[in-house]
């Protein structure tokens, strides 16, 4: 079903997942990556101090148009959506998964999803495209010894895989607003709670930011994700 937003006509995210032949999962990555254009469909009245969240986003027809006019279109759209693991990525770069793990956890190449497995351990997963351009950009990181700088980051335990994907999920997320205070929602979603009272000391203020928070992450897992992953 097609309803009217701003003039235009749009689709509800799930049938507009169906008209690209993309999986929910993949449907999400690709308009977190702006792959897929949406607009907002409205927004529940937030009256001053006791706002409540409920903005929902749809897809303009002409956006579905435009991407199934593109050439190689559902596989094109795919590909640049392509997210893969560790081992894969080690196969894209001709390196072992050993050598990826590295040049991740040093902060070469950030990821763009997670999910927990049945262990409990995180997962990260990497955009193709980012992979390959890695690859072909830094070649001398595919061979020889880790560099030493590198290698006393790793030494001392530093791992910015988890701040890299924060990092790009706060972009992400702001980039999809412009009302002051779901920017300022975004900032106090990754804030401990300590510092975001520091930050917003009336309460009010304070509730509001909670109730507009984002998900910053759709997690899923058979066992509780460890605390402070992320």
């Amino acid at each position: 079903m097609t309803v009217m937003c701003d003039g235009q006509q749009t689709l509800t995210t799930g049938r507009a997942a169906r008209e690209l032949e993309l999986r929910t999962g993949e449907f999400e990555l690709a308009v977190q990556l702006g792959e897929v254009r949406t607009v907002p469909a409205g927004s529940e009245h937030r009256p001053a101090g006791t706002g409540s969240p409920g903005r929902h986003h749809r897809v303009p027809a002409e956006e579905i148009a435009r991407l199934q006019a593109e050439p190689g279109f559902p596989d094109a759209l795919r590909e640049r959506i392509r997210a893969v693991s560790t081992t894969e990525a080690a196969a894209l770069m001709g390196v072992g998964p050993g050598r990826v793990v590295r040049l991740t956890r040093a902060g070469c190449l950030g990821p763009v999803r997670f999910y927990v497995n049945r262990f409990g351990a995180v997962v990260w997963l990497y955009l193709a495209s980012e992979v390959t351009r890695l690859a072909e950009r830094e070649p001398e990181l595919m061979r020889g010894n880790t560099p030493a700088a590198m290698r006393v980051m790793l030494d001392s335990g530093q791992d910015w895989r988890a701040r890299q994907w924060r990092s790009r999920r706060i972009a992400q997320l702001m980039g999809q607003t412009d009302d002051p205070w779901e920017s300022a929602a975004v900032i106090a979603a990754v804030l401990p709670p300590e510092e975001l009272a520091s930050v917003a000391e009336d309460p009010l203020e304070r509730s509001l930011l909670r109730r507009l928070r984002p998900t910053l992450a759709s997690v899923i897992t058979v066992t509780p994700a460890r605390p402070g992953i992320l």
